[in-house]
């Protein structure tokens, strides 16, 4: 791949390289890049700040639930929430891949954008305490809906390029640090406003804008004849057949337990040590305006220096920031300074983590590898961060240990197996890959 030093200026590279020529509505054909490449890119980072970056941003609402709206429920149970989304929306990955590789993103973008608006508009009239309300709209309702858009989102974008798909799916993924900044904040100062209900309507109608553009100037390619041939393409788990994949997934099964925690807890975690700090609510957005630059910055490296010899020592770096930087946390400068380096690390791991599964899968089963993939990852996302609430003895900075434990350690034990992948692919770590 040619050498850029700039961002902006490897942009306009890759806007001359080729050109798109359409063949139908919301269908393209087969090229790197170009104008209907990068408007799709575009239209991806925009499914993902409306819908991926709803999920991000449940850090706030488990602070908010836990002192306020849902005060009699244990952290634990209001974590299921949370990571019933991330499983629902992993699990039926393989599904809805798979229908945007047979039939594009238009339909699957309607439905989403319809369905996560409807679910935030059920969870604005959900009454105080009553957690089974919360529970089916913001867990099952939009764990669902949100599903048929963020993993198409995902595809449509890896569809368009090959050289530089780490860079063109690291721009989508930065989508979902800039929805986990900016809806956090937005609640945080509207809601003392207008209350709790109708932010959450206001956020349903920036949903719904933000899926309409992204309908109107993203394209995707036909579907290959392979993919024509039977229901059976929508869950395609031969990928597991394939030693690398199979240990891939192992490896982010693993740390997937463990690399979502910081982005729940350490809102309450600052709420009871530094309960005094004028920082207090913004542990979540500086989180995730970090890891919005390391989105970024991981896939223009991933694809210069190798995707996967990026992913395992950046996992293996966020395991260990929990294990001392958080463990410790003196002061609140020092818990800043953690969950801003945090951000960062696994920014790299959102970023990295689909196209290293492209570099294995065919394209035409591009959206069923990654969405099969998930699939598995999901149990690790439904059972992890209430493993770690649990995990939490009391109110106490102390009480918090064996959760900051349980969270460095699953995610080195997962960059480890990561390493193991790559000796798969050659001894010589020095080689692209």
């Amino acid at each position: 791949m040619e050498e850029n030093k700039v961002f902006g200026s490897q942009i306009a590279l890759v806007l001359t390289d080729s050109e798109s020529e359409s063949i139908g509505p919301g269908e393209v054909t087969e090229v790197e890049g170009g104008i209907e490449g990068w408007m799709t890119v575009a239209g991806s980072f925009l499914v993902y700040y409306s819908s991926f970056g709803i999920i991000n941003s449940f850090g706030f609402f488990q602070d908010y639930y836990q002192t306020e709206f849902l005060k009699t429920t244990s952290p634990s149970t209001i974590a299921f929430i949370g990571t019933l989304q991330i499983a629902l929306m992993n699990s039926l990955s393989s599904v809805s891949g798979a229908l945007c590789d047979r039939h594009g993103i238009r339909y699957l973008y309607i439905g989403s954008g319809v369905g996560t608006a409807g679910a935030l508009l059920a969870l604005s009239f959900s009454r105080p305490g009553a957690v089974w309300q919360v529970f089916l709209s913001q867990g099952l309702l939009m764990g669902c809906t949100i599903a048929f858009g963020a993993q198409p989102a995902l595809t449509v974008a890896g569809q368009h390029f090959k050289k530089r798909r780490a860079l063109a799916m690291g721009v989508v993924s930065a989508g979902t640090a800039a929805g986990g900044v900016a809806f956090p904040i937005m609640f945080a100062k509207l809601m003392p406003i207008i209350g709790f209900g109708w932010c959450l309507r206001l956020a349903a109608v920036k949903t719904l804008l933000c899926y309409g553009i992204a309908l109107w100037i993203s394209t995707s390619k036909p579907a290959g004849k392979a993919m024509l041939n039977g229901w059976t393409s929508l869950l395609d788990f031969k990928g597991f057949l394939d030693c690398r994949y199979s240990v891939l997934s192992a490896a982010a099964w693993t740390t997937q337990l463990g690399i979502w925690t910081p982005y729940f807890y350490t809102e309450a975690y600052c709420a009871i040590v530094y309960p005094n700090t004028p920082l207090r609510g913004y542990m979540l957005p500086l989180t995730n305006a970090t890891s919005l630059f390391g989105t970024i910055i991981g896939g223009l490296m991933g694809d210069r220096v190798g995707r996967l010899n990026l992913l395992w020592p950046m996992t293996l770096i966020s395991g260990i920031l929990s294990l001392t930087m958080w463990y410790l946390a003196p002061t609140v400068e020092v818990l800043i300074a953690y969950v801003c380096l945090y951000g960062l690390c696994t920014g790299f791991y959102v970023a990295l983590l689909p196209p290293v599964i492209g570099q294995i899968s065919p394209d035409e089963k591009l959206g069923a590898r990654i969405g099969s993939f998930y699939t598995l990852v999901a149990t690790a996302g439904l059972i992890g961060n209430p493993i770690g609430g649990a995990l939490i003895k009391e109110k106490t900075k102390e009480g918090y240990v064996g959760l900051i434990l349980y969270s460095g350690c699953t995610m080195i034990v997962g960059a480890f197996a990561m390493l193991a992948g790559r000796f798969l692919h050659g001894k010589d770590l020095r080689a692209k890959w």
